[in-house]
């Protein structure tokens, strides 16, 4: 009698004709200049090449500012990309943007369970990891001060609409006036 042969052992690659879809947008720092940023893109297509995943979409959003400031940037540079394939390509494509210092934030979503790979349209021209072309800022920052009114920006600055004279402190008729708790009333 013969036995069966022993079970390989590792992780064997499903070869289904299905895969799922993911979106990342990741944020690099706003002063990252251009050569960096086509790095980070040909090291996130590598890692989808090494998972056998496959590039739908890649769009560079350009500078815009953040809600919130991270790691001190208030400005960042978005970069939007659609994939397909299995399940470690998403932890490989995130491993890869932790590793790079100009990456400030970065998120992923499914945004499909199953995608037939076999049906799937890819234009060149979408995928195409072109130049980041990032233009300077020209845009300077308001200080607080300014942005408060606390400043005096010159005698051709706008100034703020005043009220009329004795509109500041005149209550309406017919409103009582509130009583201090602390001082007694007079009977």
């Amino acid at each position: 009698m013969t036995s069966p042969a022993p079970a390989a052992t590792g992780r064997a690659r499903s070869t289904s004709p299905h895969a799922k879809e993911y979106e990342t947008i990741y944020i690099l720092r706003a002063d990252v200049d251009a050569e960096s940023a086509e790095r980070i893109q040909a090291r996130v297509a590598d890692a989808l090449e090494r998972e056998h995943g496959k590039l739908v979409k890649v769009e560079t959003w350009g500078r815009r500012k953040l809600a919130y400031s991270v790691r001190k940037q208030r400005k960042g540079v978005y970069v939007y990309i659609k994939y397909v394939g299995g399940g470690g390509l998403v932890a490989e494509v995130e491993r890869n943007l932790k590793l790079q210092d100009a990456v400030v934030k970065f998120m992923t979503v499914q945004t499909s369970d199953e995608v037939d790979l076999a049906a799937l349209q890819i234009d060149p021209e979408e995928i195409k990891l072109g130049k980041i072309e990032l233009p300077a800022e020209d845009e300077k920052e308001e200080s607080r001060e300014k942005l408060l009114g606390l400043v005096d920006l010159g005698p051709e600055a706008p100034k703020p609409p005043r009220a009329e004279e004795g509109e500041d402190f005149e209550s309406d008729e017919g409103e009582e006036t509130a009583v201090s708790k602390d001082e007694p009333e007079e009977t």
